[in-house]
């Protein structure tokens, strides 16, 4: 199934509103028709001096099919946009249930930029594909057969004219411009992931360009870029423009045929000639509905492009996660033990190894420390567990289950993380902390923050975007409280103390220890100071595991460990 069918599908879920549109679309053509028909008739009649009461009939209908004409065209409208506006909802809502599986896997191939150009940008695009592709033509083609068909019974020759007049209004004209407006289309929808890229890019890096002195070089980048933008903007514009102008000239150009034609079977006494104006006023009438055909392959191509470019993220196979079946969406809210069974990983695009070949066992309610240099493997195995990557080989266990048949939601559920790099949302300190938890009254949230040294903080306080207006330290203070606040058994725990001084991540420890008594906990740290309480240290280095046992253990056995701790000792 190609992308357009699939959003085609999305949208027939409104066909409700499809259906009233394409009917309020069709009462609104025929009667604009009907009305010019029935003016052109009472202009020729009037002259011929009719009965009053002919006049008074004639009059009325032209009044009437006005005010169909006028509600039909509201109703339309009112449902055809209601319609798009709706599928554009479904549509994002889709998009986003298919994206959020594929992350972090997504940002190994695609960059943020160029994603949010592609939700924003080709979704709205889209809204063009009901409004200007589906529907008009459906409605054009129901005016233009009831039209041609009654002309028919006047003049057969007009009715062959205005055939003529549809097929080049409709198929020819439209064709030839589009071919000139896909080669624009791309270019636009090129330089709009790229500007959008470079403005994620400058936005991210602001204060790093202004230390290096590369914020003025960058901006410059950036007006090019936009400047870029805005031509190819315009190309595309002229050239719908220049496509709807054309499409106008040979509607005239019709009548004037209509016209003539008409004369000349007056003159030879093949129509009457009180037919002639009704005629020529819908010729001029029935192409009203064929404006929107002038565009239409340029729409149609942007819709595919734009649809392409969507699906082309979500149905990415290097970046689809595996094909399990999940069966277990609850697990039990108790302490887990955790296992690695001679699993293997690499990151995709990567050409190294990450983990080669690893085994090891966590007790359910035990305290494991994971140390090591940079880039050993560490925090990959905390990744591993909250199913954020996924193996190449080997297994991941909760308790005796795969955790490739459990679900995401139900391994977060059970598990309270602090990461080296931890969200923080715009809003208030209370907004933050109610993540662990909803229903968290406001006493609870205090006495945590009382906990991690954050006493000074009220909830009301504000977070700026991503926490920038708080320091390291009191991140990693927040982020801790929130994973005090949450439930679960299961702590895992990346650096959680990296940005705090000796005396306050001595207290802070104790205080997550302390809440920690019975669940099982993760540490990973390049710090080796108060690991004696774990119940096991692993040492890893190039992804595999050098030394594992308990502190007293490994500073007996003075390896690797006894070397970092002396080392750590010295700068100290």
């Amino acid at each position: 199934m190609s992308a357009l069918q699939k959003v085609i599908k999305l949208m027939l879920i409104e066909k409700k509103d499809i259906v009233i549109a394409i009917c309020l679309g069709f009462i609104a053509g025929i009667s604009s028709v009907g009305l010019f028909a029935a003016s052109g008739y009472l202009i020729s009649k009037a002259a011929l001096i009719p009965p009053f009461y002919a006049l008074i009939v004639l009059t009325s209908t032209v009044k009437l099919l006005g005010f169909v004409k006028a509600g039909a065209k509201y109703g339309e409208r009112l449902y055809s946009h209601r319609a798009t506006f709706t599928i554009l909802s479904n549509l994002r809502v889709t998009f986003f249930e298919k994206l959020e599986p594929l992350v972090p896997h997504v940002f190994h191939k695609y960059r943020s930029g160029d994603l949010l150009g592609r939700v924003v940008g080709d979704v709205e695009s889209l809204q063009n594909f009901f409004l200007r592709v589906f529907y008009p033509p459906i409605v054009l083609l129901l005016v233009f057969v009831s039209t041609i068909f009654f002309v028919s019974f006047y003049s057969l020759a007009i009715a062959v004219i205005l055939l003529l007049g549809f097929l080049l209004t409709t198929i020819v004209i439209p064709a030839l411009f589009s071919l000139r407006q896909v080669k624009i289309n791309g270019r636009v929808r090129q330089e709009r992931g790229d500007l959008s890229t470079e403005i994620t890019e400058v936005m991210y890096g602001f204060r790093d360009l202004k230390l290096f002195q590369q914020l003025d070089t960058k901006q410059n980048q950036l007006l090019s870029q936009s400047e870029t933008y805005i031509n190819e903007q315009k190309q595309e514009n002229i050239n719908k423009v220049y496509s709807q102008s054309f499409n106008g000239f040979i509607t005239f150009i019709v009548s004037w045929f209509v016209l003539a034609i008409g004369a000349y079977l007056v003159v030879n006494g093949t129509l009457e000639g009180i037919f002639l104006a009704m005629l020529v006023m819908i010729s001029l009438t029935v192409f009203e509905p064929a404006a929107p055909m002038a565009v239409f392959p340029i729409y149609i191509q942007e819709s595919r492009d734009a649809s392409n470019r969507l699906y082309d993220v979500v149905d990415e196979p290097d970046i689809q996660p595996s094909e399990t079946n999940i069966s277990i969406n609850h697990l039990p809210d108790v302490p887990p033990g955790l296992a690695f069974s001679d699993i293997r990983f690499t990151y995709k695009g990567e050409w190294r190894t990450t983990i080669p070949n690893l085994s090891l066992l966590l007790p359910a309610g035990s305290k494991t420390a994971i140390v090591g240099a940079s880039g050993s493997g560490k925090s990959t195995l905390l990744q591993l567990i909250l199913k954020m990557q996924q193996v190449e080989a080997g297994q991941v266990y909760w308790d005796q289950h795969d955790t490739l048949t459990v679900s995401g939601s139900a391994i977060w559920e059970q598990t309270k993380v602090v990461l080296q790099e931890n969200h923080f949302f715009y809003g208030t300190i209370r907004d933050n902390l109610l993540l662990a938890d909803p229903g968290l009254q406001d006493d609870q949230m205090n006495a945590v923050l009382a906990s991690v040294q954050l006493e000074n903080f009220s909830l009301d306080t504000r977070v700026s975007e991503n926490g920038e207006n708080l320091s390291g330290g009191e991140k990693q203070r927040l982020a801790i409280a929130r994973a005090l606040l949450k439930k679960g058994h299961l702590w895992l725990l990346d650096e959680p103390t990296s940005s705090l001084d000796a005396q306050t991540e001595q207290s802070i420890y104790q205080q997550i220890f302390n809440q920690a008594d019975q669940d099982t906990l993760l540490l990973v740290s390049h710090r080796l100071q108060g690991l004696e309480q774990m119940d096991q240290i692993i040492v890893m280095n190039h992804g595999e595991i050098i030394e594992s046992g308990s502190y007293q253990e490994l500073m007996e056995l003075e390896g690797y460990f006894y070397q970092m701790k002396t080392l750590e000792e010295s700068l100290l």
